[in-house]
């Protein structure tokens, strides 16, 4: 494959940021844990489904403890249009218990907290650390792993890969949106079947890496 050079790198991120300067979220949240509840609940998942069920779930329980007093089978209700519902209702509850129990019901700000949660694993915590804390970190989802080594931004076939190739070659100036201009590219443009490429404001640079 053929990566993208520094100053290539920086002509994408300078291009993404003229036409979207502050990327957000799709996912509906108003504090850290709500967000970490529907990134939770974004799991195979998509965010159009999440913020259809957490609309009125938040409205009721948008806390540890509201959440808690909810218990499984309260909460269950609200999600059952989403994917692995049961599942992801015991993680939720069991996040919740243990914000309580062991952060005074606060959201932790590191990583290695993070992932002791039910439900949480890397990219989860990472989405949280970025987008609630603005630490310069790189959530890989589904979109990153497939565009990122296509366009030539990153190396790596696994999730850890790609993080770390981008985490290294992406100017620290851009990490804050990066991965927020990577998936709505991934989920609007370059998508899987059918990629938009003469619509694409990367297109003279991409590297078309077949991966």
């Amino acid at each position: 494959m053929e990566l993208l050079n520094q100053q290539e790198i920086e002509t994408v991120f300078e291009r993404f940021k003229s036409r979207n300067p502050e990327p957000k979220s799709e996912l509906n949240w108003t504090s850290p844990f709500t967000l970490l509840v529907a990134v939770v609940l974004s799991a195979q998942a998509t965010d159009k489904s999440v913020n259809n069920a957490t609309k009125s779930l938040f409205a009721v329980a948008d806390t540890p403890e509201k959440m808690l007093a909810l218990g499984e089978e309260g909460l269950i209700p609200y999600i059952k249009s989403i994917g692995l519902y049961r599942s992801k209702a015991s993680h939720v509850i069991g996040l919740s218990r243990i914000l309580l129990e062991k952060f005074g019901g606060e959201v932790p700000d590191s990583r290695e907290a993070l992932m002791i949660l039910p439900g949480v694993g890397r990219k989860t915590a990472n989405v949280v650390l970025n987008v609630v804390f603005h630490k310069p970190v790189m959530p890989v989802d589904t979109h990153l792993l497939r565009i990122s080594p296509k366009i030539g931004l990153a190396e790596g076939t696994t999730p850890e890969q790609v993080e770390s190739s981008l985490v290294a070659r992406i100017p620290e100036k851009y990490m804050e949106h990066a991965h927020h201009w990577l998936i709505l590219h991934g989920r609007y443009v370059c998508t899987a079947r059918n990629p938009r490429c003469k619509e694409c404001i990367i297109g003279d640079i991409c590297r078309h890496n077949e991966i």
